[in-house]
């Protein structure tokens, strides 16, 4: 199978490693995998504070790159949540029925990572090794936008070393929400108080996530606070297969 790797401005800028990961995971499995350099924003910043006729363009441009994809897989819960959640809206509020037309053959070849591992290709042992402590954060856009259940700790299960240890309170949101954290910064923070709290008790040596602007704000306040405990994104997990966890 041919993917297209829909890798996100966020990560593309900040954790290219999280989509070399995801690149390795999927050739491990056979499939054939293609980056389009045209591809950019989905442009949920836009949308989410208040412009969305300025995001109308980035949905265009998603569009007119992978429309003839024939899968296209993102590592980003955020990002596929918006544009499944919210393209059609704006195709809409464009008062573009063409477009419209186009994001409905188009959306359901859209997949996040996890899903596309365990729905499209029906696999959860991707043969990977991580012999450390795991525990696991579901992004807000997981649960509630893409309803992906137990995805994710089904594959980390599936990982030979891995010692896998849940948060006691995992359907609490991290504070991040994007824009959330910089409007209301003091609530963010109390929330980020919280899942770093229930992080801790859980002695992992590793907090894992779907998605990296959560992993980001979790691991600023491990960081800050000196815990030892890393933010590592679950495709860098999945795509380690030596003796001491290291991707190779």
């Amino acid at each position: 199978m041919r993917v297209s790797l829909f890798i996100t401005c966020f990560n593309d800028a900040l954790f290219p490693q999280t989509g070399q990961a995801v690149v390795t995971v999927l050739e491990r499995l056979g499939c054939a995998v293609e980056f389009r350099q045209a591809q950019s924003c989905c442009g949920q910043m836009h949308a989410n504070s208040g412009y969305p006729r300025e995001a109308v363009d980035l949905v265009r441009r998603f569009a007119a790159v992978f429309e003839d994809a024939e899968a296209i897989v993102a590592p980003a819960t955020s990002c596929v949540a918006m544009i499944r959640g919210q393209y059609p809206r704006l195709a809409r509020l464009a008062g573009d029925p063409d477009l419209e037309r186009r994001l409905e053959a188009l959306i359901p070849r859209l997949f996040e990572f996890t899903e596309f591992l365990t729905d499209r290709l029906e696999v959860e042992d991707v043969g990977a090794y991580y012999p450390h402590r795991v525990t696991y954060h579901a992004s807000c856009n997981s649960l509630r936008a893409l309803k992906l259940g137990d995805r994710a700790l089904r594959l980390l299960r599936a990982v030979r070393g891995l010692e896998l240890v849940e948060l006691t309170r995992p359907q609490e949101c991290c504070g991040f929400g994007g824009t959330f954290a910089v409007k209301n910064a003091e609530t963010s923070t109390a929330m980020l108080a919280d899942k770093l709290r229930d992080v801790l008790d859980t002695g992992a040596e590793v907090c894992t996530a779907g998605d990296n602007s959560c992993l980001m704000h979790i691991g600023g306040g491990l960081s800050r606070q000196r815990t030892g405990v890393r933010t590592v994104h679950l495709a860098e997990i999945l795509a380690c297969t030596d003796t001491v966890g290291r991707a190779p």
